[in-house]
């Protein structure tokens, strides 16, 4: 039977002090079986804001509901006309150094598995095909009525044709692809229908307030008990869709190493908690190991 580890946190009940040393997420790595749980911070580098970071969307931005989108019409033209624009930055954003380094782990084979908070698709494009997306994928949408999944370029496709004069200027793309628009550049914007049977489109990610599907979170919670310790890259771990993971490995004596610029809800559970910028701390933890990655 594992036992918690004994420098879980200090002597007084808090978290132990962030550090710039690498040299838990070295061991852990270099032990094997490490699950790595990937957040918005991952992708900061690759030109996609986080949400709590020190400048992070949250700060001034509302994130679309699934009570809102399903609520009414204009939930859903507000939704789609920012995503819209938003989307194309989404899609046009390149892995950056972190992303490469944890392909070049899992492929080295000693990372276990990747789960990701992130609705990007950059882990996939880095080369780690089999990482798991908790939240969905922008690259895909699903109807609502009819269930059809179809791909975000065929959506794409048909909004430009509905709205050929849509134009806007965009003050800041969020993490969900929801560009930031004035009210009056959302009111013409017209929403178009399944193409099959006419139903509601939304993209194929979660929404605030919606649950992850059960069945994803069975395969994450089955990668967790499978892992020797767990590796938490850029998420501050505030939804319970990823803590709950963190808890789990916790709970279960497994070590939680933590690399994210600024505190976390999980940071009682960690064994380290290091706080460097993720590109170059993960290019210098493969570089330790003698890791190859992908340019």
């Amino acid at each position: 039977m594992r036992t918690r580890p004994t420098l879980s946190w200090t002597a007084t009940g808090a978290p132990l002090p962030r550090t710039g040393s690498l040299d838990e997420v070295v061991r852990a790595v270099s032990a094997r079986g490490v699950l790595v749980l990937s957040g918005a911070g991952l992708s900061t580098e690759s030109g996609i804001p986080d949400y709590r970071g020190v400048a992070g969307s949250l700060r001034r931005h509302t994130p679309m509901t699934f009570d809102e989108f399903t609520g009414g019409e204009a939930g859903r033209r507000r939704y789609w006309a920012r995503s819209h624009l938003g989307w194309r930055t989404i899609a046009r954003a390149d892995p950056n150094a972190g992303h490469r380094a944890v392909a070049a782990l899992r492929t080295a084979g000693l990372v276990s598995g990747v789960i990701t908070q992130n609705v990007d698709g950059l882990h996939h494009a880095a080369g780690t095909a089999d990482a798991v997306e908790l939240h969905g994928n922008l690259d895909r949408v699903v109807c609502l009525d009819c269930r059809r999944s179809s791909p975000r370029e065929e959506l794409d496709r048909r909004l430009r044709a509905a709205n050929p004069d849509f134009t806007a200027d965009v003050a800041r793309i969020n993490p969900d692809g929801d560009a930031d628009l004035a009210d009056e550049d959302v009111r013409g914007f017209r929403v178009v229908p399944c193409a099959d049977c006419a139903g509601v489109l939304k993209p194929d990610v979660v929404f605030f307030g919606e649950n992850v599907p059960r069945t994803r979170v069975d395969q994450c919670a089955r990668m967790v008990d499978e892992a020797r310790s767990v590796l938490v890259l850029g998420s501050s771990l505030t939804v319970m869709s990823g803590l709950r993971f963190v808890r789990r490995a916790a709970g279960a004596g497994k070590p939680v190493v933590i690399v994210n610029q600024g505190e976390t809800r999980g940071d009682q559970h960690a064994t380290a908690r290091v706080d460097l910028p993720l590109g170059r701390a993960l290019t210098e933890v493969c570089g330790i190991l003698r890791v190859d990655v992908r340019p």
